[in-house]
């Protein structure tokens, strides 16, 4: 047969430049199907539902942590206390040592408490130091700074929870969809593979 009378010639289209919708594919497998849609859905919820797990909690987290820097604001207030005592300073130390010092609260009671100062300081030098309500040496409040690092912290770790959850859930989906794919084709061929072998030994 000639090039003019081949059934693929010039002018008439061949069967691999016909390309089907994925939808009426005769090919695709109820199972195929089902991941098409489900892998859209992902999609669908990744981007839409990702931006706001993210911003929900972070500033649920941001607003935990702004709720106690305003109670521990209120609670705590800074004063000037002095060293009842010089702090030796140990060899190759830079870091603060704890050491004992005195001061006079609102009401006129002098109160003592444990505070870091650096190594060297001598007796009676003054230091800032941050107490509670009931006069015992605390720590300073927790920044607004603070806060706002939370709230990114866990805005970015719930971003990333979800991103890696709807990983998860695809990768176990298409592992269970390949599962039952290979049982199918197995059975399949076991009922296929009887009637090659016959028409083989028929040749």
């Amino acid at each position: 047969m000639n090039a003019q009378g081949s059934p693929y010639a010039s002018g008439s289209p061949s069967p691999r430049s016909e390309h089907l919708p994925p939808r009426s594919n005769p090919l695709r497998r109820p199972s195929d199907r089902f991941e098409w849609w489900f892998r859209r859905l992902l999609i669908i919820l990744l981007v839409a539902g990702l931006p706001v797990a993210a911003y929900g909690a972070g500033m649920t987290a941001y607003e935990a942590s702004m709720r106690t820097v305003r109670a521990q604001t209120a609670e705590r207030h800074e004063v000037t206390a002095r060293l009842t005592g010089d702090v030796r300073r140990e060899k190759n130390s830079v870091a603060k040592q704890p050491a004992q010092v005195r001061w006079t609260d609102a009401g006129g009671v002098v109160r003592t408490g444990a505070a870091l100062v650096m190594p060297g300081t001598s007796e009676g030098t003054a230091v800032r130091v941050w107490v509670d309500r009931n006069g015992t040496v605390t720590s300073p409040p927790t920044s607004t700074l603070n806060a706002k690092a939370t709230g990114w912290f866990m805005g970015g770790a719930a971003a990333f929870g979800m991103a890696f959850g709807s990983y998860g859930l695809w990768a176990g989906t298409r592992l269970l969809l390949d599962r039952r794919r290979y049982a199918q084709w197995d059975a399949e061929w076991e009922w296929a593979e009887p009637l090659w072998s016959a028409r083989f030994r028929r040749r």
